[in-house]
């Protein structure tokens, strides 16, 4: 039995899990949160229900990395570091470097370290991350899982924008998508809850948390998806734009005094549109939800929301000329029967039904739509860690 780490690192936080492969069992799991901050957060499930917690100043990512080993030693979950032979990062951009899982060696760090571009909020963040895995742990085998490595499939026609193709060819200028280790996961888990092979569907994929993406599944693959260059654009999401008119961009800059250039115009399409600047109340859509009834901006943001991921939805089954199934997944989509149930009323003529108290029904992946639905509606929990673990098993081989 080998134990694996999964591991994501954000920029105040590094979320784990520990598995025993390969018998897929989850030895632990948690998350150090609000790293750099004097009231940092531990959390650590471990054992038979057990559950450790504690706050606490983490200066660092390297603080982050030696206080998780030490509470796996504390807690008896290994008994020397030496039981972890793998270590998995989920990286949010591969670009066109990785088309799949890689062993991250020296070469490997630095094309992560070049493509900070394409995840600006991200790739420095899972190379803290690494760098003090590698110091502590350096027998384990470190791998990296990218979010961009499963739409390497889209074809050329949906990668390319409608830009000089030189931009293409001397900057690497293309849509990279996102979510990739969670869309591919669900669209397995939707083909075995389907009972059909998934190269024999066309599934749409929807990952709506925080960040929220939706892919075109086509023949088991990656056949359109709607974050691009970054994951800034597409859908509406909890803080960032989603699709925004550039010009629109140049306006507001000449505008506003209080954005000064395109970094800082950025910055704020990250950190401050969508739910929370459309609503004026919450990043969360548990709170925009029991504002809507009473809050006119509130509501205004969850119509948007819905309609974006229904017209995506609609374009995807052009494309692919029809759909046999649709999949709610992540944040919002596992957990919020409100925003399931107003997409599929939008999405009535396709023949779908929702089946009410399916959709009310937590915890378990689950067919939402009821069984006469001409198309399948399906909630299914992610699971990005497992994915990741599978991933360094395999490499390991």
């Amino acid at each position: 039995m080998k134990k694996i780490l999964a591991i994501n690192s954000g920029s105040s936080s590094l979320k784990f899990k520990l598995f025993e492969m390969p018998a897929e069992k989850v030895l632990a799991a948690g998350l150090i949160e609000r790293i750099g901050f004097k009231d940092g957060g531990v959390t650590l499930k471990y054992g038979a229900g057990q559950v450790y917690t504690e706050t606490r100043k983490v200066s660092d990512h390297r603080v982050a990395v030696d206080l998780l080993m030490d509470l796996l030693i504390e807690f008896k979950i290994i008994e020397d570091y030496g039981e972890i032979t793998g270590i998995g990062h989920r990286i949010v951009a591969g670009g066109e470097y990785f088309k799949e899982s890689t062993i991250i060696d020296d070469e490997a760090e630095a094309k992560i370290e070049q493509l900070i571009p394409l995840a600006p909020l991200h790739n420095p963040a899972h190379l803290v991350g690494i760098r003090a895995f590698k110091k502590k742990l350096p027998q384990a085998l470190e791998v990296g899982v990218f979010d961009t490595a499963f739409h390497q499939t889209m074809p050329e026609e949906n990668f390319i924008y409608s830009l000089p193709y030189e931009w293409y060819q001397k900057y690497n200028a293309r849509r990279y998508g996102a979510h990739g280790t969670s869309h591919r996961y669900v669209a397995q888990e939707a083909a075995k809850l389907m009972g059909k092979p998934l190269a024999d569907l066309k599934l749409i994929t929807c990952h709506l948390g925080a960040g929220a993406s939706l892919t075109a599944i086509k023949d088991g693959k990656s056949f359109d998806t709607s974050m691009g260059f970054t994951p800034l654009s597409g859908v509406t999401m909890a803080t960032r734009s989603g699709d925004v008119d550039p010009s629109l961009l140049s306006y507001l800059i000449e505008k506003d005094p209080e954005i000064a250039d395109m970094s800082e115009m950025i910055d704020r399409l990250n950190h401050d549109a969508s739910l929370l600047g459309i609503s004026g109340v919450s990043s969360d859509m548990r709170d925009v939800l029991a504002a809507a009834p009473s809050n006119h901006r509130a509501q205004l943001a969850v119509d948007i929301f819905v309609k974006n991921i229904v017209k995506y939805i609609g374009q995807y089954i052009a494309e692919m000329q029809g759909v046999d199934g649709i999949v709610f997944t992540a944040g919002i989509g596992e957990n919020s029967q409100p925003v399931r149930s107003l997409v599929m009323k939008r999405l009535a003529y396709l023949g779908i039904k929702e089946d009410v108290v399916a959709n009310a029904t937590f915890g378990k992946n689950t067919f939402v739509s009821t069984p006469d639905s001409k198309v399948k509606v399906m909630r299914i929990m992610t699971d990005e860690e497992l994915v990741i673990a599978r991933d360094v098993q395999a490499l390991a081989r």
